[in-house]
């Protein structure tokens, strides 16, 4: 029996549609292993072990897990899929082809992510928001996830957002949902989480004196200038870098929607949904040209891109490689980072202040 679930795989700070295909085929003879598991559509390390979490958290969740031959097929194809998201997907798939969700032939008007524990836990993932917008990009009115991330994606108008603490809850959520009464999706004000105004541990107010540099922060602040700020150890050079932040201007939905995007990748959100504070990110002086302009097999965020909408800050700047500091001049005058690899090019959005501290 053929059964289909929806998932989504993130590249960049963009989502992409992953469509699920499990098949279950009767064994046929005693030579063959029975409950064999074969995934294919190109699965790195972490996809491929998720046989195990699956078997696991079936059995322990109170379900027969099928002891036939299982194709599981992530397409498209051609396309490298990462991550421990697709384990709560392509569950369901195999319930749904044992018949354990009544009267569903497939699951492609609502999409699902999350990691499963052993015993049936589902685990918060990484790019809640990007998979949200996805789904109402894509015209998918439900949206299925962590708990943890729940929040996070509740924060996109037009899809609704439905978390679930376990395996067993999301099937009676699938069952739910097709009831007279389904159950209401989770709801967040956007303009209520950006009213909030205690977001920084520091404040500017809280310098006393200083007059010449902190006028001169202020002026780079208006006009959003990279500042270098020259003195020697003790004159509070590190202090006052970090309370800049707090005299920016406050950001804007869209902006604030395209940094949670970022962190979200990055798997920084947590519970927090909506990034609302400017980010301020102090990167040590030992960091390479991959940890701050962003880099790996599939391309992730670096410095400059966390710092997105915020302030970058270089603490002892000649300490910094010469090939570490040339690498910011793109970043600085394009306002974006473009990683290009063999499989794909990925462009992360790098619009920051640059502030730099150093003894005379």
């Amino acid at each position: 029996m053929l059964f289909r679930t929806l998932s989504a795989a993130v590249y960049g700070i963009n989502a992409d549609l992953v469509d699920i295909e499990v098949d279950l085929t009767p064994v046929r003879g005693e030579a063959e292993s029975p409950a064999a598991v074969t995934i294919v559509g190109l699965p790195d390390a972490a996809v491929r072990e998720s046989r195990e979490r699956i078997r696991a958290a079936i059995s322990n969740c109170g379900f027969f897990f099928p002891f036939q031959r299982i194709t599981i097929n992530l397409a498209p194809a051609d396309v490298r899929k990462e991550g421990a998201s697709f384990d709560l997907p392509i569950a369901l798939g195999i319930l749904g082809a044992n018949g354990d969700l009544a009267e569903q032939n497939n699951l492609i008007h609502m999409l699902c992510v999350g990691e499963l524990s052993l015993d049936g836990r589902v685990r918060p993932i990484k790019g809640a928001l990007p998979i949200a917008i996805l789904a109402r990009d894509a015209l998918i009115k439900h949206v299925i996830l962590p708990d943890e991330n729940a929040k996070e994606a509740a924060v996109v108008s037009g899809v609704n957002v439905y978390p679930v603490a376990d395996l067993r809850s999301a099937v009676d959520l699938i069952a739910a949902l097709r009831s007279e009464k389904p159950p209401a999706p989770l709801r967040v004000d956007p303009n209520e989480i950006l009213g909030q105004t205690d977001h920084y541990n520091v404040d500017f107010r809280e310098v006393r004196g200083q007059l010449s540099v902190k006028r001169a922060l202020e002026v780079a602040s208006a006009g959003s200038h990279n500042i270098l700020l020259i003195g020697p150890p003790g004159s509070g050079k590190t202090m006052l870098a970090k309370r800049l932040p707090t005299i920016l201007p406050p950001l804007e939905f869209e902006a604030a929607l395209e940094l949670t995007k970022i962190h979200s990748v990055a798997g920084l959100t947590g519970r927090a949904g909506l990034v609302t504070a400017r980010p301020f990110r102090s990167p040590h002086h030992t960091i390479s040209d991959a940890g701050l302009i962003g880099g790996g097999a599939v391309p992730r965020p670096g410095e400059v891109s966390l710092a997105h909408q915020g302030v970058l800050f270089l603490d002892e700047l000649p300490e910094f490689d010469r090939s570490v500091l040339e690498v910011l001049r793109q970043p600085l005058e394009d306002q974006k980072v473009t990683i290009s690899r063999a499989a794909m090019s990925l462009t992360f959005p790098a619009s920051f202040m640059l502030a730099a501290a150093m003894n005379p």
